[in-house]
């Protein structure tokens, strides 16, 4: 990974007025206890090369439990991570690719069980794009409903913010289209729009801030910090480390499952610079 995935070249000018203001934190809005998550992948070894597609057919039927076709293998991608969150906090989760972040924040959000310990969460998680299932056959007026729907909103609460939604979105006259005719720029910022639409306890956002100009991600800031100003507690995974400082008080360095450092969000992100620039050089 390069210094130019990270996302360091950023106008200052982007960032004015944005660092993660001082604020008194409230009580435990998270508990993560212990967490293992390891997947089960399934078919995970290849056949020869120079079978053809008959044989290889033929050996599906006939090699089970051959341990060549259909073999299991374990993947642990949480290993034993525990943290406390606070009703407030803004905390960035860096990592190079495949460390589990991701992983990390479909447990929190409810979505993958884990394979041992525990996650405790006061309030109801949203992770950015899930709860607001977004439906390509269906028009983005369709989903603005069924993803203010699926966060809680009444009928009447989703029309009053349909304006809303449209106008941060910036998505103009193709709320009325279907969203397969979308970009994926403007899908993400709608899936943004919806899933902040109401005010979640604990809101997770997955390299969404990534998308979109400028103003587009001035606007998204602004709307993350009005979230913390309401006692919520927002996690942010992104390769970003401006975004992160920009936005987080604290970080979680996750690397190959396990919870590296957790700290202050100069002291982590400098630490987790050094070492990718460490790994940069070796190749």
């Amino acid at each position: 990974m390069t210094d130019a995935e990270l996302d360091f070249e950023v106008d200052p000018e982007d960032l004015e007025g944005l660092a993660p203001p001082d604020r008194e934190l409230g009580g435990v809005s998270l508990v993560v206890d212990h967490l293992d998550i390891t997947y089960r992948v399934f078919g995970g070894k290849k056949l020869g090369t120079t079978a053809t597609a008959g044989s290889r057919s033929l050996r599906r039927v006939l090699g089970r439990g051959s341990g060549h076709v259909g073999a299991v293998q374990q993947i642990r991608a949480v290993k034993d991570i525990s943290f406390v969150a606070r009703h407030g906090e803004s905390i960035g989760i860096v990592g190079i690719n495949g460390s589990g972040k991701s992983t990390l924040l479909r447990a929190v959000a409810g979505l993958i069980p884990p394979t041992s310990g525990s996650v405790y969460v006061a309030g109801e998680p949203s992770l950015l794009g899930v709860n607001a299932v977004l439906m390509g056959d269906l028009t983005g007026e369709r989903n603005i409903m069924i993803g203010g729907l699926a966060l809680g909103l009444s009928r009447a609460e989703v029309q009053e913010r349909f304006d809303e939604i449209v106008e941060f979105s910036g998505i103009g006259d193709f709320v009325y289209l279907p969203m397969k005719a979308y970009s994926s720029g403007m899908g993400a910022r709608l899936r943004f729009a919806i899933s902040t639409a109401s005010t979640p306890d604990i809101l997770m956002i997955d390299e969404a801030l990534a998308t979109g100009d400028a103003s587009f991600r001035e606007k998204s800031k602004a709307r993350i910090d009005a979230i913390r100003e309401h006692a919520g507690t927002v996690f942010l995974v992104s390769h970003s480390l401006a975004t992160v400082q920009a936005i987080c008080s604290r970080v979680l360095w996750i690397h190959e499952g396990h919870l590296v450092m957790d700290g202050p969000t100069a002291e982590v992100t400098e630490a987790y610079r050094q070492y990718v620039r460490g790994r940069a050089r070796k190749r």
